[in-house]
């Protein structure tokens, strides 16, 4: 009883807000609510952001947010820069689809060629006006498989429920019955009943004996597989030791990233805060504060 009402103006103004709001929400809440009903009758689990469509996604903000029902793009679109799209042309067509950040992929190419797209990037986006994000992806420390026997040989098909072993012996071409890892204490960091992902998860492994004086691992293929040469492998919990930064990232980092002054630096294979403070403090110290670090967990 002791508070002044608000003025006719003041409670004009917020209930027109107010009712901007409540039509602004009821797209969401319909698409919400539909994805409610097919999560009861779906085995598979509803995603949040459900109502986020192509459309959707490649619209520009609105100046005028209380102005309109449409919520805009909040969304972001990242293309990673390769041969099929480097060209200027490639280039504008990303642009123009709604690209926002430019991924350069450090695990391929040197320091020349990716330098060479970023001008034809920033060349192109300087013509049409468009402010483009750089993202200097780095390779990180990886394991990956071996190369196999015969010349002619660049795929080996495994079939669910034989064995295979695996060897730390990197050297070794292999086949279908064993394959090199690059990993050399892999015999020694994973134990029976671990899963070994290879090529993206395509092909799973199940460790069924270690033998550390050999350097090798047998292993139960746990389903059809065709895998190529030096293919990625992943030891799902395991803490491996390895080192989250090598030299070649450090290298694109001071040399590339800070030089050309890239926005992102993506930092493969973080595992603790002291990865995340290293990498700080590496930017720091070589003039790169203003870079800003993605942490790919």
């Amino acid at each position: 009883r002791q508070m002044a009402l608000p003025s006719a103006g003041i409670y004009l103004l917020l209930r027109s807000y107010l009712g901007t709001l409540h039509s602004w929400y009821q797209p969401i809440k319909a698409n919400l609510g539909t994805m409610a009903s097919l999560s009861m009758t779906s085995s598979m689990p509803a995603l949040s952001g459900g109502y986020i469509s192509l459309e959707n996604i490649k619209k520009e903000l609105n100046d005028d947010v209380l102005g309109t029902t449409d919520f805009g793009r909040r969304t972001k679109i990242v293309c990673t820069i390769g041969p099929a799209c480097w060209s200027e042309e490639g280039l504008a067509t990303l642009m123009d689809a709604g690209m926002n950040v430019a991924r350069f992929n450090f695990s391929h190419g040197d320091h020349e060629g990716h330098g060479k797209t970023l001008a034809r990037l920033r060349k192109v986006a300087g013509e049409k006006g468009r402010n483009i994000a750089v993202l200097l992806d780095t390779k990180g420390p990886e394991i990956r498989t071996g190369f196999f026997a015969g010349d002619d040989v660049d795929k080996i098909t495994i079939q669910k429920g034989k064995e295979i072993v695996l060897t730390s012996d990197y050297s070794f071409l292999g086949d279908k019955n064993k394959i090199a890892c690059s990993y050399p204490k892999l015999a020694t960091s994973v134990g029976p009943g671990q899963e070994i992902l290879v090529a993206d998860g395509s092909l799973v492994l199940t460790v069924l004996e270690c033998d550390e004086n050999m350097g090798e691992i047998r292993c139960r293929i746990m389903n059809d597989a065709t895998i190529g040469e030096r293919k990625n492998m992943n030891l799902p919990g395991v803490e491996v030791d390895l080192p989250t930064f090598t030299e070649k990232d450090k290298d694109d980092i001071v040399s590339f990233g800070i030089k050309q002054k890239v926005e992102f630096i993506a930092a493969s294979f973080v595992r603790t805060g002291d990865d995340v403070r290293n990498l700080r403090r590496l930017l720091q110290e070589n003039g790169g504060s203003k870079r800003k670090i993605i942490r790919k967990i």
